[in-house]
């Protein structure tokens, strides 16, 4: 029986970046052996074993996972089962690594190189978007013969059964990564986002006005528009409604084009069937669908009247979910920076709503509810005095 540390936890050393997890492995064992040692097993199908003194979870080999009442096998056996050269790696306790798919070479050579089992499991199209997503800054690329296998995959249809979790699992980390738009740039190229998320696949190629848009293709503004999000919030939140702000472009009657009027509202029909499809919390959702309904607004609050200003505010039930508006300022900040050659140009639009905003808030919902004597006309007189406060920043 042999203990090994393994996949990233061996793949980040060696790369000198810090280890946040550990996953072991323990090779030429049974459960029953475990067990015995007192071990204690979590879970039936993919079962894991509990240290009797560290708690630190232990995994026996995949070919065994799968069938728990199989003959131990062998450590590199595990290794040419997972994903990616780079982490098929194990690390002895003697320090030795195992190494069985060349993983420390591509490491040295920076390449993102499939695993002979690498078809077992399409999600691991995704897997590998997120590392280029990852390692972009340290000069990985994916291997030429790498990216020619999932888009035969993705050609071939055997993305077409994934499991929505699954493929949320994916997307949900990948856009915590700094250079998020990396994981979606990626996903185009090889074909698995029309599958995925076709609804932001179906965007490049689309054209906008030079004028506003001198990247003109809308996919490459989306992927601008990420890229903005990620340094401007760490929030994956901000990030997804950066991603799908402006879906409704996808579908723009071609006879209008290079115009896009109103794909806000077209936009935001179709997030929510996106986040049901994919399982999305509503939370996300509901950041997703008033960026997409208002950022337009959000980028002309200068010009507007008070009453849409107050209508912004409203529809992000920001009174209720104030983190929510400073979420949608950021996004359309974003939004305005990714435009190629606009990348630091000032947003004033954010504190001039921001001090909207607090002109609403100032307004005392209490103290108006006692002194209208009818109930039905609480509501009423609350948005006369609202709109009133807007005014006053509007006039100033």
């Amino acid at each position: 029986m042999k203990t090994y540390l393994v996949g990233g936890a061996v793949r980040d050393k060696l790369l000198g970046r810090p280890v946040k997890e550990r996953d072991w492995l323990i090779s030429g064992a049974t459960p029953e052996q475990l067990n015995a040692l007192g071990y204690q097993q979590v879970g039936k199908d993919f079962p894991v074993f509990l240290h009797p003194k560290t708690h630190e979870e232990y995994a026996l080999p995949r070919y065994q996972r799968n069938n728990i009442n199989s003959s131990p096998v062998s450590i590199e056996e595990d290794l040419t089962r997972r994903d990616l050269t780079i982490n098929a790696l194990a690390q002895g306790t003697n320090g030795e690594i195992i190494d069985p798919c060349g993983g420390q070479n591509d490491l040295k050579r920076r390449i993102l190189r499939h695993t002979p089992s690498f078809t077992e499991d399409p999600i691991r199209t995704l897997r590998l978007a997120r590392f280029a997503a990852r390692y972009q800054e340290l000069g990985f690329n994916i291997a030429p013969e790498t990216k020619q296998l999932v888009q035969q995959m993705a050609a071939s249809g055997d993305l077409d059964n994934l499991v929505p979790e699954r493929v949320w699992a994916e997307i949900a980390k990948a856009l915590t990564e700094d250079n998020a738009h990396i994981f979606i740039k990626t996903l185009h190229e090889t074909g698995v986002l029309t599958t995925v998320l076709p609804e932001v696949d179906c965007l490049f190629g689309v054209p906008q006005h030079k004028s506003y848009h001198p990247e003109i293709d809308t996919g490459l503004h989306t992927l601008l528009t990420l890229q903005q999000a990620c340094g401007l919030s760490d929030n994956p939140q901000v990030r997804f409604a950066a991603l799908v702000h402006d879906l409704g472009k996808g579908n723009t009657p071609a006879e209008i084009l290079p115009s896009h009027y109103g794909h806000e509202a077209r936009g935001a029909k179709l997030i929510k069937p996106l986040c049901k499809r994919l399982r999305i919390p509503n939370a996300w959702r509901d950041l997703a669908i008033p960026v997409a309904h208002h950022h337009l607004h959000c980028h002309r609050a200068f010009e507007l009247r008070p009453k849409t200003l107050l209508k912004i505010i409203m529809g992000l039930d920001a009174l209720r979910h104030p983190q929510r508006f400073e979420q949608f300022l950021l996004v359309c900040e974003a939004d305005v920076r990714g435009r190629t050659g606009m990348e630091n140009r000032e947003y004033p639009q954010a504190d001039f709503l921001r001090a909207v905003y607090q002109a609403v808030i100032g307004v005392d919902a209490k103290k108006i509810s006692q002194s209208v004597s009818a109930p039905q006309h609480i509501a009423m007189r609350l948005h006369r005095e609202r709109l009133h406060a807007i005014s006053n920043i509007t006039h100033n």
